[in-house]
Order: structure tokens, then sequence, then C-alpha cells
């Protein structure tokens, strides 16, 4: 850790620059305290690691500091002086003990207090959730920040997000969605935005590098959108889903694959209108083309020109796929006030505009023409070529 108290009273924070002798010096008048459990603590000045301190062996502090690893204590300490520089009023390691929490820095902007976490090592979901729900109960906006060392691209604009990631997503005043990553070593912010799930695991990202020394807080908590969506890439990377899909059936796959087969559909003939991105598909861990297809089943494919579609109607069939596990929802828990439904909606204000729907009221929409289902690999095809070419601006517009 690196802030304790002197048995006088005073805090000694090494988030600021000390000279080794100076702290030579103070270790060999003062006795140093954990601010936490009131334990004495050592203060470390080798060589080989960062100057922090350390309880003694055999110690009984709740909040297990000895545990941290360079890059952690590197990383927060850096975070620290970087707000310092802005003059944000931060606290290192500051110490809540009416929720008896510890962010790795507190600081407060605009009327607002944060809860500011680096995250080097893997913590479990429950924790992860019950600290940031707590934190939000007692009026702190978290804000949590991953290693950049668990960011892994597979290509370019392609990358693999676990559970663990998106608990990190996060969301600017405007809506716009993504994850703040840093790395010690090479002073870096890393932001991925634009995050649109075409798998479970898998996702169409877009990369944005900031260096400590040249971004501000407010660029980091409030990133512009400011990328275009690539429906090339999407386009390819569905079809490789339909192939995996269908090429390596798993138990859970086997479930939707028997549906879809005694409604008379095939993954191989949907038609192009099912797999559409949409802005907030990553609340849902389902893949789109899986509860888009459910949504088809449930809802367009009995409907006829002219008969209405209700949100009530959408929100029970969402809701019973979810009961039965067909549809599963992501944990976000810095994102609690986004409801799922929202991707569904989005899909149905994506068919308004490629004209197979039009919109009634604020609560319904209207079928305006069934949607067609190929009949053959070659119809399909000859289909999903002609409604990309005239769709292809509605459709990047994501």
């Amino acid at each position: 850790m690196l802030t304790a108290r002197t048995k006088t009273g005073k805090k000694l924070c090494l988030g600021f620059d000390y000279r080794k002798e100076t702290l030579l010096d103070l270790r060999n008048k003062e006795e140093f305290i954990c601010p936490i459990c009131g334990e004495s603590v050592l203060l470390k000045l080798g060589d080989q690691r960062i100057f922090h301190f350390a309880h003694k062996r055999g110690s009984n502090c709740l909040d297990n500091f000895e545990n941290e690893s360079f890059e952690h204590i590197e990383g927060k300490r850096q975070l620290f002086q970087w707000l310092n520089k802005q003059n944000v009023p931060s606290v290192l390691e500051f110490y809540d003990r009416e929720i008896q929490q510890r962010p790795d820095i507190m600081f407060k902007h605009k009327g607002k207090k944060y809860a500011l976490e680096y995250q080097c090592s893997s913590l479990s979901e429950k924790v992860f959730i019950k600290r940031t729900k707590t934190y939000i109960e007692n009026n702190y906006t978290p804000l949590w920040i991953i290693s950049r060392s668990h960011i892994r691209q597979k290509k370019k604009k392609t990358i693999a997000l676990s559970n663990f990631h998106y608990l990190f997503l996060r969301s600017t005043t405007f809506g716009n969605l993504y994850i703040p990553a840093y790395c010690p070593e090479d002073h870096l912010f890393q932001l991925v935005e634009s995050i649109t799930p075409f798998s479970i695991k898998n996702a169409l990202v877009e990369h944005s590098y900031y260096s400590l020394h040249n971004i501000e807080l407010d660029e980091l908590l409030e990133p512009e959108k400011k990328f275009q969506f690539n429906l090339s890439s999407w386009n390819k990377e569905i079809e490789k889903f339909i192939l995996n899909w269908t090429l390596h059936p798993q138990s859970g796959k086997k479930i939707f694959l028997h549906e879809i087969y005694k409604r008379g559909l095939n993954l191989f003939l949907l038609p192009p209108e099912i797999g559409l991105p949409v802005f907030h598909s990553l609340l849902i861990q389902t893949p789109s083309i899986i509860w888009q297809t459910y949504l088809y089943l449930d809802v367009l494919a009995s409907k006829s020109p002219n008969d209405l579609i209700t949100f009530q109607e959408i929100n029970f069939h969402f809701n019973k796929r979810i009961r039965r596990n067909d549809i599963i929802l992501r944990n976000l828990p810095q994102l609690k006030e986004l409801n799922p439904i929202l991707a569904q909606i989005e899909y149905l204000q994506t068919l308004e505009q490629l004209g197979v729907l039009i919109r009634k009221g604020d609560t319904a929409f209207q079928m305006k023409r069934k949607i067609m289902i190929p009949r053959s690999n070659r119809e399909r095809e000859e289909a999903k070529l002609f409604f990309y070419k005239k769709n292809s601006n509605i459709l990047a517009k994501k």
C-alpha cells in the first residue's frame, strides 16, 4: 500500500514523489500505522520495487494490500499523479469506514464523487457487482479501469470479451458505451469503443489510445462517438457465426436449431433482415442473430400487413424467452439503468427504416410487409446482395 499514518496522525502518501533519502530519514524517526486496521506497518525502500508500506507478518488487517502486483501499485500511483496535475481533488487509497470499501482513488469532479478502481487481477463477478452496487448506493460514481494486459485483440477490430470484461463497461452522459483500460508501463490509456458483439465472446470494436500526458479527465469520462460502423466486417463475421453454429452444434445450440427447424427455418436460409447490428445489442449476451430469430418466430412471422405489434407483446415474449434461458442478459453493474428491451426496440426501429414496419404512436408498430424467407442458397444470396446494396447507408448508422 502507498498510504500510512504516523503515531501523531500525520498522513504519508507515497503517491507523491519523495526522495529516498527523505524517506530513510522519516523511517528512522517515525513509526507508521495502517489507516484501516491501526496496526504498525513497515516502510519498504528497496531498489527492486516501488516504495511502499507493508504489514508485519501475521497481520490481521481485513484489507489485504500485500497481494498487490507491481502493475497495480504503479498504475494507481500514476493515475493519482495524473489527477493531481489537473488539480482534481483526489485521495489515494481512500478508506470509507461507513461502507468499509477502499477505492484505489477517490476524487471529486464537477459535483460528483468518484471511486476509481484500477483492476489488474481477476475478480469474481459477485464481488465486482457487490462493490459497484455499494458505491452507487452511497453516492459514488464508480470508475473501473481494467489493466490493458487483459485486452487481447484477435484481429485489428475484433476482440474477445469475457463476462469479466463487460463488467467494466460504462456509459458517457450521452450514452456512448466503452471499456477504459490503462497500462502503467506505456503510460497509455486504451478505450474499447463501438462494441458490437456478433457472438457470446467476440465483438467488433474500435480502439482509441491516449498517452497519459495528452488526455484530460473529461476526455476519459466522456469520449465522443467518432467511428463509422463497419458493415462489411459485420457481414463476414455473421456468416462465419452461422457456419460455426451449424458445424459445431453443442447442447444449447441444438435447442435453438431444433426449434427453428420445427418452424420451417434453416440458419443458412435466414433472410437478411435477421441478424442486424443494433447499438444496445451488447446488453444481451445471446448473439443478435439468435434473439432476432426468436423475435421473428414469436411475433413477426405470424403477422400480416396492417397487423399491429405492441411493445407489450414484444416485452411479453422477450421475458418469456429470458425465463426459459433461450435469451441470456449480460451483467453490467455500471449500466443498471439500461433496460435490455432497448435492443429489441432498436431492432424494430431498424425494420421500420427498412420498410418492414410502420411506427404507430409511442407503443406500437404496424406490419407493412412480411419478411420473405429464401427457399434456396441462391435465392438467399441474391436477396442479401440486393438488401445490402439498397440499405447499407441505413445499417451503417448503427
